[in-house]
This record gives C-alpha cells, structure tokens and sequence, in this order.
C-alpha cells in the first residue's frame, strides 16, 4: 500500500464565508463551509427552506447535469456542486458541511481558487481516524456511444486520474490533464476556470443557461470568425466594452494561467464529481472527453458496484 494513503481523515479547521452568483441560475447566495465530524462525509444544507434540510453528497443524489452538476433530495435542491466538491477533495477534506441560503453554489471566478487559498491558508484539522479509501473489486467502464466519451476506473495501489478532452476546436487542439498525489492540487487545477465557446453564449443566455455568467468566470474560445457586431452584442451582454479577441483565439476579458487551462478544468470538475462516489478512491482513473453526465454515471455505476 502506498504509504501516502495511510492518512487520517480531516476537516477543515474553521468555518468559511463565501458569497455571489450562481452561474446558470442568476441567483445571488451565501454560503459557509463548516468543519464536520469524522465518518459523515459532504452534506449540503439549506438554510433558506423550512426545517434547514439536507442532501448527501452521493451520486444516487444526482438529479440534472445539464452543463453542471445538481443534487437534490424530495424538493431540496443544490446546483453546481462540482468546483467546491473538487476543492474539498484535492485539498484532502473527509468532511464537511456547505450551508447555502439559495439554489445555486456561487461561480465565483470559474475554478476553485478561492476556496483552496481559503483553505491551504489554515491547514485542515487532523481527526485522528483513518481515511477510507474506496477499493475497487474489479475495473468499470462508463461509455457514451454518442459522444465518443469514456470513463474507466481501475483498481490500483494509489489514486490516479488522467484525462483527454477533444472538443474538435482547432483552438483548443487536443488537451490532457494528470492528477496524482504529488500534484500540487491547488497551483495546478484548483486555479483553472470553466470555459465557454463563443458562440455558444448566445444560445446559453436565450436559454436561461448562463443567467449568472460574465466574463470574470469563465474562458471563451472564439472557434468561428466573430463581426463587430457580434462582438458588441457579447460587449453590452456583459456590460464590458471594448472585447477582443486575441491571437491565440480567446475573448481578451482574461489571461490563461496556462495553456492547457480547459483541459485542466475538465480534470478539477471530474474529481469533484467522482467524489459523489462517497469518498476517496484508491483507482486508477482514465476518461476521454468527460463531461457531468458521464463523469456522475460513472460515480453511480461505481456506488452500485461497491453495494
């Protein structure tokens, strides 16, 4: 066994405060991250309903995964739920509670910058019992026919997750992401933000998709020629004048972190979403084009599997 997995399990040592938009609902939310007690795993809570009802964080939950990931449970609901799970998961956080007082987890600026640098900042609380790890009795294989997707879970003596994202844009090119327990979570994935592809925007605003986007959370990847027109029309819609697009074809509203960021961010949401497995899981994970539906199927099949 790989000596790193002979840890305890950990909480975070304080509560944190976190506030803002939901990206596809539009609705404004507070939202505190509490320590909890060892064993009880990711609870969501919200407060804004009657009794403070609460819903596991587990992939039988999971209720919509139209372009982020959704749990509910009878009629409480919690929407985009990948970026803080993630978080939580790569900075080696067992337990935990999210109070929120609205529907939707606020985007924040697209990753999980925030809550990383709010954590690493403390360090987390050491709760003197051992971490259980999810062994797997036998390899699993998710696929979409559809899509071309995959997601395959193997038994392997340390975690591992690597991935492959092929969106056919001559931009993005074929981008692929590792994740092991000497990745430094926080520099490396925690930081890279959701992205978009311009002419999607459009589409997602008349759809009631994207109510709480603006340009400070997400990348955009302009694959097809953009008029002026075009590019003023995405100028008033977020109230930012003067977009361009730059050399590398990317809306200038931000500055990758680095080259590879999408590809990086398809692996920070696929961590988050496989936490909806229940734990830690000592595997070995490989995926091509991941995406919420695949990647919490994935985490459903793997729930029943393990029963």
């Amino acid at each position: 066994m790989h000596n790193r997995l002979l840890m305890n399990q950990h909480t975070l040592k304080k509560n944190y405060y976190f506030q803002g938009r939901g990206l596809h609902t539009g609705t404004y939310a507070h939202m505190k991250v509490l320590p909890a007690p060892a064993d009880s795993g990711i609870i969501f809570r919200r407060t804004d309903l009657r009794g403070k009802p609460v819903i596991e964080a587990l992939a039988e939950n999971v209720s919509n995964t139209a372009r982020s990931t959704t749990i509910s449970h009878k009629d409480t609901v919690a929407v985009t739920i990948e970026h803080i799970m993630s978080a939580l998961t790569g900075m080696g956080v067992d337990n935990a509670v999210i109070e929120l007082d609205n529907i939707e987890v606020p985007i924040l600026d697209g990753s999980a910058r925030l809550y990383v640098e709010a954590f690493l900042k403390d360090g987390l609380q050491d709760q003197g019992v051992p971490r259980r790890y999810i062994d797997i009795p036998q390899s699993l294989e998710i696929r979409d026919d559809r899509s071309g997707s995959w997601v395959r879970i193997e038994p392997a003596a340390a975690p591992s997750a690597d991935i492959t994202v092929d969106f056919n844009s001559k931009i993005l090119g074929i981008q692929s992401a590792h994740w092991d327990l000497g990745t430094d979570y926080a520099h490396e994935i925690g930081v890279c933000r959701t992205f978009v592809f311009f002419h999607e925007i459009e589409y997602l605003f008349r759809n009631n998709l994207i109510k709480g986007g603006d340009v400070d959370n997400a990348i955009v990847i302009v694959e097809n020629p953009v008029n002026e027109e075009q590019l003023s029309s995405i100028s008033s819609l977020f109230n930012l004048p003067g977009l361009k697009i730059t050399d590398e074809g990317y809306l200038n509203n931000l500055q990758l972190h680095f080259p590879d960021e999408c590809g990086r961010h398809k692996l920070l949401d696929l961590l988050g979403d496989l936490r909806l497995s229940g734990g830690y899981l000592n595997a070995r994970i490989t995926a091509y084009k991941p995406g919420h539906s695949i990647n919490t199927k994935a985490a459903k099949a793997l729930r029943a599997l393990l029963k």
